[in-house]
């Protein structure tokens, strides 16, 4: 079983392969991205709800060092094994892919997703890549924001404790 985990986790290079063959069975390709952190019931009904939009769902994951320059010296607070093998490890999710960048932009252009989703605390302007897909003819969906479900609040519960 950790093998099939482990085979989900691609780069960029080996995603390609992928891609065409999921393309060459006209498979509808889904793609989002987020850092993932601390997994929680707001990621996973989220990572659903995307999922239900085509027929293959690709997760970009944003590395350590990545999270670090857009979130701060403290987060993440799993390391990139753990956030990439849980992810992973959902039947939902079809591959799972890390990029060293601020953004997905790079690996948005290599995917060229057939549908590019995010959640609703992104602004459509915000959206990274969303004009890239939309000009393949592809469609970009901003999923509603579970109210109580986020990294940073599971973050500040537990400083409170300690």
């Amino acid at each position: 079983m950790e093998a099939q985990i482990k085979a989900r986790i691609l780069n960029k290079e080996n995603l390609l392969p992928t891609l065409a063959r999921w393309r060459f069975f006209s498979q509808k390709i889904v793609f989002t991205n987020g850092c993932f952190d601390l997994l929680h019931y707001g990621h996973v009904s989220y990572l659903a709800k995307a999922r239900s939009m085509g027929d293959k769902l690709i997760v970009g994951v944003n590395s350590a060092d990545s999270v670090k320059r857009i979130k701060g010296n403290h987060r993440p607070i799993n390391d990139d094994l753990t956030r990439f093998h849980l992810l992973a490890s959902l039947v939902f999710v079809d591959a799972v892919v890390v990029f060293e960048e601020n953004t997905p932009l790079e690996l948005i252009s290599i995917v060229r997703p057939d549908v590019l989703v995010k959640g609703g605390d992104w602004h459509f302007a915000q959206i990274v890549g969303a004009d890239l897909v939309l000009k393949n003819g592809g469609r970009v969906e901003s999923l509603p924001f579970i109210k109580g479900y986020s990294t940073t609040g599971i973050e500040s519960k537990i400083k409170g404790t300690l």
